[in-house]
């Protein structure tokens, strides 16, 4: 777990996600991890799947800047804005598990997402990629035509990686 955490940490840091090594309360959404005024907080004897930061870290990127520092814990309702859901969240993780060449099985794994995360690693490795049209509306990313036009690797490649 350690050098994948690492890693994932390295590169959350390095493209500007304020993510921070805390002590984590027991109780919260995700084990061993938690958004708090925007900077994502993990403590690393409770967490569980290193690829739990790259989707919460998703959340974060797909939220324009101006709302970052709303976002807290449990997301839901908290902010509204086009193209800054799960879907998106879900398919920017993606992009980053990628990039950084994760196994799909560590972003998407068994004890997440309601128990599909093996029809999530079926989808994103067929080339379907729910999500990706609201990263190309927010000018993340781009996909096929758009992308072609622009002369530009399609998703998963991003254009950048935090929302402006």
């Amino acid at each position: 777990m350690s050098l994948s955490l690492d890693t994932i940490v390295s590169f959350l840091s390095e493209i500007g996600i304020a993510i921070r090594e805390d002590t984590i309360p027991a109780e919260t959404f995700l084990p061993g991890l938690c958004i708090s005024h925007g900077t994502l907080l993990f403590d690393r004897a409770l967490l569980k799947w290193p690829g739990d930061l790259l989707h919460e870290a998703g959340h974060l990127a797909v939220t324009p800047e101006a709302q970052r520092p709303q976002l807290d814990d449990r997301l839901a309702g908290e902010i509204e804005a086009p193209h800054a859901g799960e879907n998106e969240a879900t398919a920017w993780s993606f992009a980053a598990a990628t990039h950084l060449g994760l196994p799909l099985t560590e972003l998407f794994h068994s004890g997440g997402y309601r128990g599909c995360g093996d029809r999530l690693i079926f989808t994103f490795s067929s080339g379907c990629y729910p999500g990706a049209a609201g990263l190309a509306a927010a000018g993340m990313t781009a996909i096929g035509a758009d992308a072609r036009a622009a002369n530009v690797p399609p998703f998963p490649h991003m254009l950048r990686w935090l929302r402006a």
